[in-house]
């Protein structure tokens, strides 16, 4: 009895399914897909999304409660700036021109850390009339997969904050190959000291 049932519950089934029609099958798959992606990615997210608006609530009403603070403590956290402080100040954030290794060293090492090889690079520098940043022109030629070009790419931007990338040039040698030789020209802009 238990095989006959089965049989006659599966011929409804693939009647029941015939019925449907094409249309009316992707329907009750994308139905069946969209319950399953709840509760496998969005339900999961919960929490987590709950926490991080908690945390964002918090940090506003930081915010918030800060202009107080330095209205009545009378020195300020934050200062207004004025003038030509603004440019010092912007100046101030580039390192000086002599720390040039220590930040080409970080940059190798983000190479490192990323599996990424570094076939040879190319320096330059440019200095410009009147302007007190002087830009480091580099050539890194890599080759690695994807992946790795790419976190060594942001790696060595969070390791350098005043380098910028400012040309990328990618090619594989087949459509088989995983790997791939990337020319990529990063800009490091160096602070000339005050004059």
């Amino acid at each position: 009895m238990g095989l006959s049932f089965l049989q006659n519950t599966w011929l409804r089934m693939r009647w029941q399914a015939e019925r449907l029609g094409t249309p009316g099958k992707i329907g009750f798959a994308l139905f069946v897909f969209s319950a399953v992606f709840f509760f496998a990615a969005v339900l999961p997210r919960r929490a987590e999304s709950s926490a991080l608006m908690i945390k964002a609530e918090t940090m506003q009403a930081q915010l918030k409660a800060e202009p107080a603070r330095t209205s009545t403590s009378g020195s300020g956290i934050r200062k207004a700036v004025q003038g030509h402080e603004g440019l010092q100040v912007f100046y101030e954030f580039f390192p000086s021109f002599d720390s040039t290794p220590f930040w080409i060293n970080e940059v190798v090492q983000s190479a490192a850390e990323h599996a990424v090889e570094i076939s040879g690079t190319e320096y330059r520098l440019v200095r410009e009339k009147e302007v007190k940043l002087a830009r480091y022109e580099m050539l890194v030629p890599v080759r690695g997969k994807y992946s790795q070009v790419r976190g060594f790419i942001a790696g060595a931007l969070r390791a350098v904050p005043p380098m910028a990338l400012v040309d990328v040039a990618i090619k594989r040698e087949g459509v088989d190959s995983e790997l791939l030789d990337a020319n990529l020209k990063f800009n490091l802009y160096l602070s000339e000291g005050p004059e």
